[in-house]
């Protein structure tokens, strides 16, 4: 009796043991069930705000000559006001907060509210024709919730907000790899094995109730884009270096405006902010007039149409829809750039295609968006990932990966930071003052 009682303690004591274990599963788990939950909702709403605004310009086109300046300037003003810290992306805030140690500080960036202001900002964004994505918005919206429930418990989890943005990306584009790809080669910069079955957990769960919700699809439909013989060889060449040295020139400009403090008219746009912005919401409403409308908005339908060979946005698409994003950006509204960027990169194969005619479009618009994009970032594992996961591409993996990385290399002779890194920067320095 007595070495029954005996052993029924230690069970006791070991699960008491364990306990701090199991509340840590339960938070990862939790938080990516919540994050996949948010996603899907954040989706389902963006689309809803995109519908809000065919219906607006439905009416007359010429509405968002009031509109669009009318809707950046409000939302500069908003953002300014009451949610600082959910200009942009939402990523570089992601990044920063990895490297604060103080909770006060890191609520700053990831605080609930600031989460909802986030979705909102987004969402208003979008209804004003701003060309901007939810994805890194909800990078920074999935990292809120993960720290939330960290501080709730008491606890601050290794990988917690690592996960939280994994498992956001996974959701958003129903990509679980490139999550986790993205989680190391973009968020992290340094992933500590001990803690990676907790971070790929996060993402499984987002991953399923995104699955559970939406079904199984693939971002951008399906692909048949295949190599055909050296000219997609040549047409890979050319690809990554005219997509890189673009993208790098983009997130150079975008560096340039958040970060230089030398030149002094740089400086007076920011002391007048809501002008401003409401200067490019003027911008990017002619842009738009210009071309139909295409500009508008992520750019999901075009670059679908694109690839699939079903919608023609027009020759100059791509580098239209480049300037609405870059003036979009640099407005300071809340706004992710990767489905913009995406269709900024489908667009500019739309007209390399026409360098290669014995190679199918769809090849060509596919390795356009992987040589823009990975221009961008500067990020070439995530890049070709995700856009072989959101097309079911399969057939073009080497192609893509010799796109990626020689966009790499072209995108660092302009911009030699990576962008979400360089801008993470203004976040720590805010966070270092505060706290001196």
């Amino acid at each position: 009796m007595a070495t029954g009682l005996t052993g029924w303690r230690r069970r006791v004591r070991r699960q008491l043991f364990l306990w701090p274990r199991w509340r840590q599963q339960a938070v990862f788990w939790g938080g990516g069930a919540l994050i996949g939950v948010v996603a899907v909702v954040f989706a389902k709403l963006a689309d809803g705000s995109h519908r809000l605004l065919q219906v607006m310009t439905g009416w007359s086109p010429w509405v968002m000559l009031a509109l669009a300046p009318l809707g950046f300037a409000l939302l500069a003003f908003v953002t300014e006001r009451f949610f600082q810290g959910s200009q942009g992306s939402g990523i570089p805030q992601a990044i920063a907060a990895r490297q604060i140690g103080s909770p006060a500080r890191r609520r700053d960036l990831l605080g609930l509210r600031l989460a909802l202001g986030k979705i909102g900002l987004t969402l208003l964004g979008i209804a004003s024709g701003a060309s901007i994505g939810r994805e890194g918005p909800t990078v920074q919206v999935g990292a809120s919730i993960m720290h939330e429930l960290g501080q709730t418990g008491g606890r601050r989890y290794e990988g917690l907000l690592l996960a939280g943005g994994a498992a956001a990306i996974a959701a958003a584009f129903n990509t679980p790899i490139a999550g986790v790809v993205f989680a190391i080669e973009e968020l992290g910069r340094s992933f500590q094995q001990r803690n990676s079955w907790l971070v790929f957990s996060c993402v499984i769960v987002a991953g399923l109730v995104s699955l559970a919700l939406l079904g199984d699809y693939t971002y951008f439909g399906q692909s048949h884009a295949a190599p055909a013989g050296a000219a997609t060889w040549l047409a890979v060449g050319v690809s990554g270096l005219i997509g890189g040295l673009l993208g790098g020139g983009f997130s150079r400009l975008v560096i340039l405006f958040a970060l230089d403090e030398r030149r002094a008219w740089l400086a007076g746009l920011r002391r007048h902010q809501v002008a401003f912005a409401a200067m490019c919401g003027l911008l990017v409403a002619v842009l738009g007039l210009l071309t139909g409308g295409a500009t508008y908005g992520t750019g999901y339908e075009q670059a679908r149409g694109l690839l699939e060979g079903t919608a023609d946005p027009g020759f100059w698409y791509g580098p239209a829809k480049l300037a609405a994003t870059l003036v979009s950006t640099v407005s300071g509204l809340p706004g992710g750039i990767f489905s913009p960027s995406l269709s900024v990169g489908a667009g500019l194969g739309q007209q390399l295609s026409l360098l290669f005619p014995t190679v199918p479009p769809a090849t060509i618009v596919l390795i356009g968006m992987t040589g823009y994009f990975a221009g961008v970032v500067q990020a070439p594992l995530t890049t070709v990932v995700i856009v072989l996961e959101m097309t079911a591409g399969t057939a073009m993996t080497v192609p893509l990966m010799t796109t990626a990385i020689l966009a790499l290399g072209a995108s660092r002779l302009v911009c030699p930071q990576p962008i979400y890194h360089a801008l993470s920067r203004r976040y720590l320095s805010n966070a270092a003052e505060r706290n001196s």
